[in-house]
């Protein structure tokens, strides 16, 4: 898919991305899942295939997202949200400033109560950012074709998991002096039921935090600055005990750590293939190559540096997913 392929209508599904589903035994029609990592500057998407659970249909080079690593507080602080957000179907813009866009939904129902603010949090076109995650608009319309296809299929709304860097043990303890670590320890929690099940988390909030695959005493929390109400005995005694198994893993990796490197940050990221491309061909023509409305990519000199470069992890490890149903 290139430039010439985007037209002024709202994308659809290609033929090759159509081929590509039903390969992985997937219906255009499934639900569909994103997660999104700051660190590696990656956007994946998930589909429900014919087992039943999710499977990894693409992942997406993002060319910048802005910020450092760590949640978006206030308005125009330039950091990309890290959360649990769920789009529907008028959260999507087929006719973006930045081609086409969906927005996240950030402040979600936690992030209003604590008083975070902030709004039009989007995954875009183009290669720039304060604050959105950037993609070229080649990817952000196959992204925007397949989970417009969902939402008019009957999924009501999708979920999008935003995390710092992918969620292993490693990751964690490359990072344990940050002082986002008690929050990132709650999303690694999502994180790892995912990677466990493939089954979408529950996500609740009470107790000023996230809570996964939780029923609750007289429903779901109203509240999300309150304690939680108490809680129904989880109906998977087996996953409880693999995520225990995970959560001792990460107190040990902890513990052995040293004290982690605070790397140099200059502002957010952006996908190692495209910095060499920023870098061989400079900020205008990379502009030119990724978007139709050439709109000039954000801070270049910025997204030249890798200011995590030295915190990069095995992108292996962590928590062992099940395998394809027949398997």
């Amino acid at each position: 898919m290139g430039l010439d392929d985007l037209s002024s209508r709202a994308p659809e599904l290609s033929s090759k991305m159509l081929a590509e589903m039903a390969k992985k035994g997937m219906a255009a029609e499934s639900p569909v899942l994103i997660r999104i990592f700051k660190q590696e500057s990656e956007l994946e998407v998930w589909k429900i295939d014919r087992s039943g659970r999710y499977a990894l249909l693409k992942t997406y080079p993002m060319c910048r997202w802005s910020g450092k690593l760590g949640p978006k507080l206030k308005d125009g602080d330039r950091q990309a949200p890290e959360g649990f957000y769920h789009v529907s179907k008028g959260m999507l813009n087929p006719k973006s400033q930045y081609y086409v866009s969906f927005n996240l939904g950030y402040p979600n129902r936690l992030e209003s109560a604590l008083g975070y603010t902030g709004e039009a949090l989007m995954v875009h076109g183009a290669c720039s950012s304060s604050g959105c995650f950037a993609l070229t608009d080649q990817g952000v319309g196959e992204i925007y074709a397949i989970v417009a296809k969902a939402l008019s299929s009957g999924q009501e709304r999708f979920q999008v998991q935003a995390y710092p860097f992918r969620m292993t043990t490693e990751n964690m303890a490359l990072h344990k002096d940050n002082q986002n670590l008690s929050f990132w320890r709650t999303l690694k929690e999502g994180y790892d039921l995912f990677e466990l099940t493939r089954q979408q988390p529950k996500v609740s909030v009470c107790g000023r935090r996230y809570m996964f695959n939780k029923e609750f005493v007289g429903g779901e929390p109203r509240y999300p600055l309150e304690a939680c109400p108490a809680s129904v005995a989880s109906p998977d005694p087996a996953l409880m005990a693999r995520m225990a198994e995970e959560n001792q893993r990460l107190e040990a990796a902890l513990q052995q750590a040293g004290g982690s490197t605070v790397s140099s940050y200059v502002d957010g990221g952006m996908h190692p293939s495209f910095r060499a491309l920023l870098k061989k061909e400079g900020p205008d023509r990379l502009a030119a190559r990724i978007s139709g409305t050439k709109y000039p990519v954000s801070r270049p000199d910025a997204a030249l540096a890798d200011p995590f470069q030295k915190k990069k992890a095995r992108s292996g490890d962590g928590v062992t997913a099940p395998s394809a149903a027949g398997d």
